[in-house]
């Protein structure tokens, strides 16, 4: 007998659903922080026990998820090339935003996406001046002691919040770094009141940092701007917001493109 078929939304081929419904999977796992139980698959998302666990074997399968020891799913290991090369991709897309940011403000511009429970950078342009702020492609930091990290923790909701940097744990970097989760929510709310966060020397003392999420993108991402605290200057911050936000703007409509 087949199975019962889900009603959600317009009615698609058999072979595009399932599609559909294997990666839906793959983003309640990554929603998940990487990893869930069969059970709690079940109640994230409205297909049938039978089903989810058939697209599960097959997934573990092809290598695009690992049943652990503890019979809990996690992401597998395949997915890691897809990512590499997709954040590549990306990165090249937003290097013209990031230079033209240069070009008007003067100051490296950065930008990072969501990766588990930090964040890694994708793609830099720096500054023309002799000091300046260089980060590495490819590093990988917290999420809650960097600017970009902050943005893009407050387009989440706290429950996510919480359970990511519960994940993690709140290293501290500098004496300026927030330590608490307490803290840490009460920063969010101002980033969200105001539309961008601020890192006042938490990632490197002498640092100032300005970032702002990317609205619409397929995954958690914010662009910023950093430079030493004398030039990153409330001055410089009024002149920098605006062109931040049609900066993400920019990327955002450039995204939408490509993945409709």
């Amino acid at each position: 007998m087949d199975e019962p078929k889900v009603m959600d939304g317009p009615k698609v081929a058999a072979g595009v659903q399932s599609v559909e419904r294997a990666f839906d999977l793959l983003e309640v796992i990554a929603r998940a922080g990487g990893e869930a139980a069969l059970s709690e698959l079940a109640v994230d998302t409205p297909l049938p026990l039978p089903t989810i666990h058939r697209l599960l074997r097959t997934l573990v399968g092809i290598g695009y998820v690992r049943q652990l020891s503890n019979r809990r799913y996690s992401l597998g290991p395949r997915l890691i090339r897809l990512g590499e090369v997709a954040n590549r991709q990306l990165g090249a897309l937003a290097t013209p935003v990031l230079k033209e940011l240069v070009t008007v403000l003067g100051e490296s511009a950065n930008i990072a996406v969501l990766d588990g429970d930090m964040v890694t950078y994708i793609a830099q342009a720096q500054s023309p001046h002799s000091m300046r702020m260089i980060t590495e492609v490819g590093r990988r930091s917290s999420l809650h002691g960097t600017g970009v990290g902050k943005a893009i923790l407050a387009v989440l909701d706290d429950d996510r919040v919480q359970r990511l940097v519960s994940q993690a744990g709140m290293s501290v970097s500098t004496p300026h770094t927030i330590s608490s989760l307490g803290g840490l929510f009460t920063e969010l709310e101002a980033i969200r009141d105001r539309g961008y966060s601020i890192d006042e020397e938490e990632q490197e003392l002498g640092v100032r940092c300005l970032a702002m999420s990317v609205p619409g993108a397929p995954t958690p991402m914010a662009i910023s701007i950093s430079g030493p605290v004398t030039r990153v200057t409330e001055e410089f911050s009024d002149r920098a917001i605006p062109v931040l936000r049609k900066a993400t703007q920019r990327l955002s409509a450039s995204l939408a493109v490509r993945t409709e």
